[in-house]
């Protein structure tokens, strides 16, 4: 079980330059122990005199801001910790949600693939705008109440030590550049693929007519995934929230990709002058039948893998 002491000391150490941490942890960490027993030593309880002497340090990221000789002051100090946790809060979800909305309003608006770039830009001026208003209005505040009736930092709010990452950043950044190169590959077939036609011409693997729905749609939700693998490290463990959304964004690309090579509209119908076994529809139906139970095994033995993740942090 952490201690409070133990707790302290991340909660502060998160926020000190990396090379000093052991350094500062071993400081502190005697220095909370004398403070602890010149307590005890006069009779106090140990429990209390923990509590008592880390309240007298006081809130963890002012004392790790002095440990960095880092001022306290985009603000203005009394203000500086509660605009830093509501902007770190809202930029982390706003500007993604607007952005993915944008994105697929566009896309039912017959846009194709130039709703993705909208969705981004949207996202960015989104972000833009929350750290201009919300630093505008803080600093309005500061400026015309520079005193304020806060509640005071107690010990109750330290956050525990955190544990063992189950998800690493090798494995985060693997599933990122797999998601990236996917999306790149999307729109790299329709301009260069490996077959030709017999002008020369390049013939795209999938159907150009996808662009007016499918391939755009199925981008977004490779976009989403990329976020949640960012989220998904940023947490650094499984939890059932992170296993419902990862399901409903792998149910959403596998469904879309199984109907589309079941009801043969997968793949460019012009394959089949240069590729002639791709002319006959029963290969062409045995071909989509191939892709369609390959993407269903895949999601359900990742789904299942992700299940077992799951359950073994949260039990």
């Amino acid at each position: 079980m952490n201690t409070l002491t133990d707790r302290y000391l991340a909660a502060t150490l998160r926020s000190v330059p990396a090379p000093r941490r052991d350094e500062i942890a071993t400081e502190l960490r005697a220095s909370i122990g004398d403070m602890v027993e010149d307590r005890t030593s006069g009779g106090a309880d140990p429990a209390a005199a923990e509590r008592e002497v880390l309240t007298e340090l006081g809130n963890p990221d002012r004392l790790a801001a002095r440990y960095a000789d880092r001022r306290l002051q985009l603000i203005g100090p009394t203000y500086y910790l509660v605009w830093w946790r509501l902007l770190k809060l809202l930029l982390s979800f706003i500007p993604a949600l607007v952005g993915t909305v944008v994105a697929i309003v566009d896309v039912a608006d017959g846009k194709g693939f130039g709703a993705i770039g909208t969705g981004i830009a949207t996202a960015l001026q989104v972000a833009v705008q929350i750290a201009f208003w919300l630093t505008l209005t803080f600093a309005l505040i500061d400026r015309f109440q520079p005193t304020a009736d806060l509640p005071d930092w107690t010990v109750d709010q330290l956050p525990d030590v955190p544990a063992h990452r189950d998800i690493s950043l090798v494995e985060t950044v693997a599933s990122v550049v797999m998601l990236l190169v996917t999306i790149g590959y999307l729109p790299f077939q329709h301009y260069r693929s490996w077959v030709r036609a017999t002008d020369g011409d390049n013939i795209p693997i999938l159907d150009p007519a996808l662009w007016s729905f499918w391939l755009p749609a199925l981008i977004v939700v490779l976009l989403a995934s990329v976020a949640f693998e960012i989220v998904k490290y940023r947490i650094g463990r499984w939890t059932w929230a992170l296993f419902g959304t990862k399901a409903l964004l792998n149910l959403a690309f596998t469904v879309s990709v199984v109907w589309l090579a079941l009801s043969d509209r997968l793949l460019n119908p012009a394959l089949g002058e240069r590729l002639s076994w791709l002319a006959d529809a029963d290969n062409r139906n045995v071909l989509g039948t191939a892709v369609a139970v390959g993407a269903a095994v895949i999601v359900v033995w990742d789904l299942i893998d992700t299940a077992l993740k799951a359950r073994r942090q949260t039990v």
